[in-house]
């Protein structure tokens, strides 16, 4: 006759299924015990607030704006100026003293005005767009710095054929490349680049 055996005893086998002791299932997932998820990595955090270097951009685009209308109304007034110099001209000797050349220069003038509004426009936009824009934004900001210091180095080269003074042109030029360079960091790096891939809604 053979006996279950003694929970107590240290020395014996532990107790079988079946001997007056139900075997325990392991506990299901979504019974109060969750299911843990493979973990590959960690996730990349989310900015919550707007980098430094993207809110440097942003800011350089609202400046960059407003110098561009403040260039195109001094250009526009140039253009008007212009008109009404050749129209006096043409009053006073009857004919275009300037060969035609003022009224070129008028219209070359007003279209370089309108441009520069334009961009202007473009600018602030582009800089508004900041705050929900995604990807597209980014990138357009990138290309937009990339083309300012291409700009930039040409006027940068282009200020030594003056002979006379190229001190201001060479400042200005290398205003513009310092500008143009922040946007493109503040562009590139990893927490601009979060910025514009973090989830809107």
């Amino acid at each position: 006759m053979s006996y279950p055996p003694d929970p107590n005893n240290p020395y014996g086998q532990p107790p079988q299924p079946g001997y007056g002791y139900p075997q325990q299932a392991p506990p299901a997932a979504g019974y109060g015990y969750p299911q843990a998820a493979p973990v590959y990595g960690y996730a990349p955090a989310v900015p919550q607030t707007m980098p430094g270097l993207v809110v440097t951009t942003r800011v350089l685009l609202f400046i960059i704006g407003a110098v561009q209308i403040i260039g195109a109304g001094v250009i526009l007034i140039a253009s008007a100026v212009t008109k009404t110099v050749t129209k006096q001209a043409h009053d006073s000797y009857e004919s275009d003293p300037f060969g035609g050349f003022g009224n070129a220069a008028t219209s070359v003038l007003v279209v370089v005005g309108i441009v520069a509004l334009l961009f202007a426009v473009f600018s602030i936009t582009l800089g508004v767009k900041f705050g929900q824009g995604g990807p597209a934004v980014r990138i357009t900001a990138l290309v937009y710095g990339s083309l300012g210091a291409l700009w930039g180095l040409l006027m940068f080269l282009g200020s030594f054929a003056n002979n006379v003074n190229p001190a201001p042109g060479l400042v200005f030029a290398l205003m513009w490349l310092a500008v143009s360079i922040v946007m493109i960091v503040g562009m590139s790096t990893r927490d601009g680049v979060a910025w514009f891939a973090r989830p809107r809604y």
